[in-house]
């Protein structure tokens, strides 16, 4: 899954989308001017290969949304988080209509599906994740994420869960760094696994593995090591969704060398589909160095990720009554100071999703 450079397609661009090896491609706010704008960019890519490339984002609310300007504003997740200590039935109410508006309008845009809901736990320590994550709670979490799944479903859109197995304890950023986490396995499974392995029992579709090193389990992050992704996400949780890398040109990626070996790591890891992000030279070292040939089940789990049909315009979207209550559900969350973008497309717009 690679990236593009602008709100159209180069002839640059085409050639790489055209290239045997590429599967999708990851939007970012550079991308986006208006809904007319971005349809006409997702029909043009959808149009180049039969059966089309994937097309993702990273549109989770609050920081991280890169479609803003006509899109309906999304809240952190935290904010349901607050509202479940309340009133817990009310907020998984509003995370199934968030799910829902969030889906219903990327697909109407031809959006197949976004990189999201953040199961990380928010142990207050880590601010690349902070208020993504939905509580502290992992069984709270783990409700409130299935409602934003059913939500997706409704919409449209499969789920991607990430950063397995939990990114929210460290501090270290791993766009820069390369972050550790110490702790014990009993200690990670007895809290950040749970959300995922509840998730994996919802029928989670997609999952997206952390660049951090656990080293009690494994000296190699998490999207790099077939003890993470092999042993315990496949055999021991049971998960038989999409494995996507995260960005394999983050920091924290840089543990397994260039960008060929980084992804031929992740591949044999166990991931289906990796990413490379915001450097097209790699993208185009990756094309020419990397030998790969797709398996079976890969292929079968990545078609699984296309989005079903989807309102024929905006405007037929807007017909729908429901869906104009779930807009103004979701509005009345509110925004706090907060949760005002880093820049136009939220979170530091340098990478593919964490």
């Amino acid at each position: 899954m690679l990236d593009v450079l602008g709100t159209e397609l180069t002839d640059e661009d085409r050639k790489r989308l055209k290239h045997p090896l590429v599967g999708g491609v990851i939007l970012f706010s550079r991308n986006y001017t208006s809904q007319a704008q971005l349809s006409r960019l997702t029909a043009e890519i959808h149009a180049l290969r039969n059966p089309h490339l994937l097309i993702a984002v990273d549109h989770e609310g609050g920081r991280v949304q890169r479609f803003r300007d006509g899109f309906t504003r999304l809240p952190p997740m935290r904010e349901l988080g607050r509202i479940w200590d309340e009133h817990p039935n009310r907020a998984k109410t509003l995370a199934q209509q968030t799910g829902w508006v969030l889906a219903a309008e990327l697909r109407a845009s031809g959006v197949d599906f976004s990189f999201t809901p953040v199961l990380d736990i928010d142990f207050g320590q880590s601010g690349v994740i902070g208020d993504r994550a939905f509580h502290r709670e992992p069984q709270a979490i783990a409700a409130l994420a299935h409602s934003l799944m059913l939500g997706l479903k409704h919409g449209g859109m499969a789920a991607v869960g990430k950063h397995f197995p939990g990114h929210g304890y460290v501090r270290a950023d791993s766009h820069l760094e390369i972050p550790v986490d110490e702790r014990e396995f009993a200690d990670v499974e007895m809290d950040d696994l749970i959300p995922f392995k509840q998730m994996i029992d919802f029928g989670l579709a997609g999952m997206m593995p952390a660049h951090v090193i656990y080293p009690k389990i494994d000296p190699l992050p998490a999207g790099f090591s077939e003890k993470w992704l092999k042993q315990i996400l496949r055999h021991e949780l049971g998960f038989d969704g999409v494995i996507f890398s995260d960005d394999l040109s983050m920091e924290g990626a840089s543990v397994a060398g260039g960008v060929v070996r980084r992804a031929e790591a992740a591949l044999h890891a166990g991931c289906d589909m990796v990413l490379v992000c915001n450097k097209p030279a790699s993208a185009d070292e990756l094309l020419s160095g990397l030998k790969w040939q797709m398996p079976a089940p890969s292929m079968a789990r990545l078609i699984r990720m296309h989005g079903r049909p989807h309102p024929e315009s905006w405007a037929r979207l807007h017909e729908d009554k429901d869906y104009v209550a779930a807009v103004h559900a979701v509005g009345s969350l509110g925004v706090r100071s907060g949760d005002l973008p880093l820049q136009a497309g939220g979170a530091p717009d340098i990478c593919g999703n964490l």
